[in-house]
């Protein structure tokens, strides 16, 4: 049960790309540095944003999404940190809004920013944090291409659900910091029930 060390969240910089649905990680990134009251700041030698609590560091890669493995190989070679005390959180489509799913290893599912971190890293045995986006196959438009939704913002019904995803895995981070996947796991994939009437 290793402590994660690294956690990255995955998305495009700058302004035009800040509220698109491949922009998840990022979300994630924002809502806990504040959490956990950290300032990131640009490094250049690690083409990211970066933060730091105790061991921890954060990280919103600032080289695109699809050459993200750059940034995140580069931290954590520098910082030592293995695989497993890695967390990517990224933007998943096989997953509805409001779904989060933490996973240890796996394919990329044709996930750019995945496939670059696996390749630089050499390995796949990184833990993810997948932050449901839904396809466009479910949406209103079911014929949108896959790279334009992406980079399109949510619907506001959408983006509630994607905040209150977000939200639920803040709730776990405890567990996640301290390596207690399984305990991180049951909480975060058992859905809320609505109080009745």
């Amino acid at each position: 049960m290793l402590p994660i060390r690294l956690v990255a969240g995955l998305g495009n910089p700058g302004r035009r790309y800040a509220a698109t649905r491949h922009n998840a990680g990022f979300w994630f990134a924002d809502a806990l540095a504040a959490k956990l009251g950290v300032s990131m700041a640009h490094e250049s030698r690690f083409g990211s944003e970066v933060g730091k609590k105790g061991d921890l560091r954060l990280a919103k890669p600032s080289t695109y999404m699809n050459d993200s493995g750059r940034a995140v190989a580069a931290l954590a070679r520098f910082f030592a940190v293995s695989p497993d005390e890695l967390l990517i959180v990224h933007d998943e489509l096989d997953l509805r809004p409001g779904d989060a799913k933490l996973k240890l290893g796996g394919g990329v599912a044709g996930h750019n920013g995945l496939r670059d971190i696996q390749m630089q890293l050499g390995s796949a045995d990184f833990w993810r944090l997948r932050v449901g986006i839904g396809h466009p196959r479910d949406s209103a438009l079911p014929e949108q291409d896959v790279v334009d939704y992406v980079l399109k913002p949510p619907l506001p019904e959408e983006r509630e659900s994607i905040v209150n995803a977000l939200e639920r895995a803040l709730a776990v981070w405890p567990d996640i910091a301290r390596g207690d996947m399984e305990k991180a796991m049951m909480s975060l994939h058992t859905k809320p029930t609505s109080a009745g009437p």
